[in-house]
């Protein structure tokens, strides 16, 4: 019986430590939801709504030579057109999306 109750509670455990994790979209996935509107699937803004808002292009060296932080703040609180991102991603999934954002350009 206890080695039972021990292999329950080690299977539980496991079952807890990889739904979460499996719950998680990565960076990709969020980009293409989120962003990919705008900012194109390659980063380039060439889709209707990236040349009406006039998206920053994702690719620009401009924006690779942009800090973490700086990205993750505009992300996150939004500029000129972009809506703000803070009340529907969590900072993991932010982060994700701007170290996505940087193999855009290679």
């Amino acid at each position: 019986m206890r080695v039972n109750l021990k292999c329950a509670a080690a299977g539980l455990l496991a079952v807890g430590m990889v739904v979460p994790a499996m719950a998680q979209d990565s960076g990709a996935e969020i980009y293409k939801s989120k962003c990919a509107r705008c900012h194109g699937d390659d980063g380039q803004s060439h889709t209707f709504e990236g040349r009406m808002t006039k998206a920053a292009v994702l690719t620009d060296p401009k924006v690779a030579a942009t800090a973490d932080a700086d990205l993750i703040a505009v992300v996150k609180d939004g500029k000129k057109k972009m809506p703000a991102f803070k009340k529907k991603l969590t900072d993991d999934q932010i982060a994700a999306v701007v170290a996505y954002v940087r193999t855009l350009g290679q």
